[in-house]
C-alpha cells in the first residue's frame, strides 16, 4: 500500500475544493464544514469525490469513496481522514 502525507492530501482536497467553489486554497482549513463554512452544495461534493478519486486511484488502485460513507463527510478533516485511512495511514 502507498504510503502518503497528510500534508500532501489536505493540500490536495484544499486544491480541489478551491478550484470547484472558485476561491482561495489557502483559506480552506480542516475544521472547515463543506455546507456551512465553505457554501458547497450537494453537486459540489460530488464533483470533489470524483476530483479525489481520480487523484487517489493514480497511489492507491481502485481508491474510491464507499457510497454509505459518503453522508458522513461533512468537514476537510473527513475527507482527509478517509484518503489517509485508505493509504493505510
Amino acid at each position: 500500500m502507498a504510503s502518503i502525507e497528510r500534508a500532501h492530501v489536505v493540500g490536495t482536497v484544499a486544491a480541489h475544493l478551491a478550484d470547484i467553489l472558485e476561491t482561495d486554497a489557502s483559506g480552506i482549513s480542516e475544521d472547515q464544514t463543506f455546507v456551512e463554512d465553505l457554501g458547497a452544495d450537494s453537486i459540489a461534493l460530488i464533483e470533489l469525490v470524483d476530483a479525489l478519486e481520480q487523484e487517489f486511484s493514480a497511489t492507491l488502485e481502485g481508491f474510491s469513496f464507499d457510497d454509505e460513507e459518503l453522508a458522513q463527510l461533512k468537514t476537510v478533516r473527513d475527507a482527509v481522514d478517509y484518503v489517509m485511512r485508505a493509504h493505510g495511514a
